[in-house]
Parts: structure tokens; sequence; C-alpha cells
């Protein structure tokens, strides 16, 4: 498994804002949509390109063009939505899928109740977004669940990440590409991630 944390100063930066519990949900959602500008800049690195050639107001020249169809983005419902306007901004013909999971409260194990993906899986990128890899077991369902639907080249894109879930990672899915903003302590016996940042969708949608 490949692990990508993007060690950046604004990274740093706005990763000081988003953990502050005094800032609020309009600025907590800024600063998550500009986070994952940086994310989908280092977690596209990868993408196939092609050689065109254009005419420039001056002169005709060789230039670089993405090869591939069409990156899927698939946010994991409801958090992940936090990021879809980052990667939309840089990716505008991306196809977005939707996968709805909750976590249980008391065993902590993810529990499905929406599914929708675009076609071709097998031939494009996906990207998962979910901000907060946590004990894992959500984001391990996801990519499951992808793969069985054909995805083949999967990303996962994570705020923030627990040592728990990446271990639980590595054992699930060894193929798996994982671009994080950062990685925390350890989670507690609740499952969230200390020091963290608290339930990202709450505080992205009001609802703490």
């Amino acid at each position: 498994m490949t692990i990508h944390v993007v060690d950046h100063p604004l990274v740093h930066h706005k990763l000081s804002l988003i953990r502050d519990r005094k800032t609020p949900g309009s600025l907590f959602r800024a600063l998550i949509e500009e986070v994952g500008l940086i994310l989908a800049i280092e977690s596209t690195r990868a993408l196939p390109t092609e050689s065109v050639v254009v005419e420039t107001p001056l002169e005709r020249t060789g230039t670089l063009r993405l090869r591939a169809l069409d990156p899927v983005l698939v946010p994991v419902l409801r958090a992940g939505l936090g990021l879809l306007p980052s990667f939309l901004r840089l990716l505008p013909t991306a196809k977005v899928g939707h996968l709805g999971l909750y976590r249980d409260h008391d065993s902590l194990v993810p529990v499905p109740y929406y599914r929708n993906f675009p076609p071709l899986l097998e031939a494009r990128p996906v990207f998962v977004l979910d901000p907060m890899l946590a004990t894992g077991g959500s984001a391990s369902e996801a990519v499951r669940q992808l793969k069985a639907a054909g995805a083949v080249n999967l990303a996962l894109v994570s705020v923030l990440a627990a040592p728990e879930g990446l271990e639980r990672l590595q054992g699930d899915h060894p193929d798996l590409t994982i671009v994080v903003g950062a990685v925390d302590r350890q989670l507690n016996e609740k499952g969230y991630i200390l020091p963290g940042l608290g339930d990202a969708g709450d505080r992205l949608f009001g609802t703490a």
C-alpha cells in the first residue's frame, strides 16, 4: 500500500484552524475545501497523459493532456461531500458516484444504505473521498464495494488518518493508494481520531 502524507505549510496552517473547536461551520467548510484542493492536486499526479499539438496565438506547440476516460469521484456520504467541490474544480468532467455508509456507534461497523456508481469503473481512475480515516471500516467497505463493481485503479483521499485505520487498510487492500493531510496519534474508545477535529460530518453540516 502506498501512503502519501501531504507535508505542506498550507496544509499545516489550515489544519490548525480546522481542528480548532471555535472555528465556525462556514469557515470549517471553506477550509475543508481548501485542503481538499491541495489533496486533489497531490492525488492526481499519476493520471495518464498523452501528447497533443495545439495552436497558441503565436505558433504550434506540443503539450500534454489527460489521456484516460474521465476519472470517477466517490464521496462517502455524508462527510465525503465536503471534499467533492475541490476535486470538481480540477476535474470538471469527472463522473461522480455516491456511497452511503454510516458507522454504528456501538459496534463501529459500517452499515451501507445507498450506492450509485458510474459505468466503466474498470477503465477509470477512481478517487474515494472520505475526510476521516478512523477505524478504517467505512473506507475498507467503500473500496470493497468499488472493487466488486469493477474498479481497479483506486485511491483514497482523506484529511486526517489514524494509524489503526491505515493498518486496517494495509491488511484489507494492500494495493490501495492513500493520500492524506496528516496522520494523527490514535483512536479513542469511541473510535474518534485523537487529536482529530471532531465529527467531520456534523461540523460540515451543522448537526453537532
